[in-house]
């Protein structure tokens, strides 16, 4: 009977109505997709989910979602200055691993010290000296030697951690 209907319209040069719809069957115009409206989504609600969707990957991707920051590796740890040449004069960086924890200590005055994390805490990287400043390889934040954030990505700045200096034994508590 169904089919037999159809044969009629055909014949006859209807077309058959939409529910629904907002096309103007007088003039001819006809959604796109015949039934796209009945049985699924249309193509706006289409295209801005999609939009959505894709945004929120890019930001996931990005870290924009992500947990926070990176936390800096705990140390406790003395090291003799004198392992470390390049802390001899003000100014002076080392660089260096205590334990599972990558360190920068910058010799700021003759009896002070300042000692960074290495660990980018925007995304977990190792920064690498460049010059006076530290890089990050990871997303290209840049950090002065005082661990400040200074360009590149935005990022807060590297951990400092406690320093304690002894001149008679010469040595650096770090913690």
């Amino acid at each position: 009977m169904l089919e037999q209907q159809r044969m009629l319209m055909d014949n006859m040069n209807v077309q058959p109505e939409c529910r629904g719809c907002d096309h103007d069957p007088s003039r001819g115009l006809r959604p796109a997709v015949m039934g796209a409206h009945e049985d699924g989504i249309g193509r706006r609600t289409f295209l801005i989910q999609s939009g959505i969707l894709t945004a929120i990957a890019a930001l996931s991707a990005c870290g924009g979602l992500g947990g926070g920051e990176i936390t800096a590796p705990n140390v406790n740890s003395t090291i003799n200055i004198s392992d470390y040449p390049a802390l001899a004069n003000i100014g002076g960086v080392a660089i260096f691993t205590l334990g599972s924890a990558p360190l920068a200590v910058v010799r700021t005055a003759a009896s002070t010290f300042l000692a960074l994390s290495r660990v980018c805490p925007h995304q977990g990287g190792t920064v690498q000296r460049s010059g006076n400043d530290f890089v990050c390889p990871v997303h290209g934040a840049t950090y002065d030697l005082t661990g400040q954030w200074i360009g590149g990505q935005r990022a807060s700045s590297l951990h400092r951690y406690t320093t304690t200096y002894d001149a008679s034994a010469g040595t650096l508590a770090i913690s």
